[in-house]
């Protein structure tokens, strides 16, 4: 059984599920008459905040970081697959020693040009999923608030000792994807 979090909520992922190594971050959306094309990507930091180096930022353009822990299953422009619409893979062992915490984002491409918003979609969701055991850890499904936005921090897996935390961040903006490279740079 899942926790549905809401916004501010948190999990201790280590605690939750036993050997917790390896997750599936799953993003899904489905369109209501405008072809919105939602973003998955993760910016995988450092102890002060910021991307280790731009190869850790890990999303369409670059689908694997430099340690290989993080990876991006692909472009699903249209919301239209059957389950999660586009899926991150993270291996929390494998992650380079020096990240600190993990921030998922998911944005909307060409938002600004488009007008479009999160207010567009239906059962917006990210979640995430023990890969070992397939049992879906958490999920967090986006609020209206954020229905005029095209862009949200949605959550950061923090690292603290051995342990990883689930933090339902939901930090919304109308940066786009480019106003979120800037926020972790």
């Amino acid at each position: 059984m899942s926790i549905n979090l809401k916004k501010g909520g948190s999990i201790n992922l280590t605690k939750e599920m036993t050997k917790l190594n390896k997750v599936m971050i799953g993003l899904g959306w489905e369109q209501t008459g405008r072809n919105v094309d939602l973003d998955a990507s993760v910016f995988i930091l450092g102890a002060n905040g910021r991307l280790l180096a731009e190869e850790y930022f890990v999303f369409y353009n670059n689908l694997k970081s430099p340690d290989k822990a993080v990876e991006h299953m692909g472009d699903n422009r249209t919301g239209s697959a059957e389950d999660d619409d586009e899926i991150i893979l993270a291996n929390l062992e494998s992650i380079t020693p020096n990240a600190t915490e993990l921030a998922v984002c998911v944005s909307i491409h060409d938002a600004v040009n488009r007008g479009h918003n999160f207010g567009l979609l239906k059962d917006a969701y990210i979640r995430i999923i023990d890969v070992d055991s397939k049992k879906e850890i958490t999920r967090y499904d986006l609020d209206a608030s954020h229905f005029v936005e095209n862009s949200v921090v949605f959550a950061k897996v923090k690292k603290s000792g051995n342990e990883w935390f689930f933090h339902a961040t939901s930090q919304g903006s109308m940066t786009e994807l480019q106003g979120l490279v800037d926020l972790f740079l």
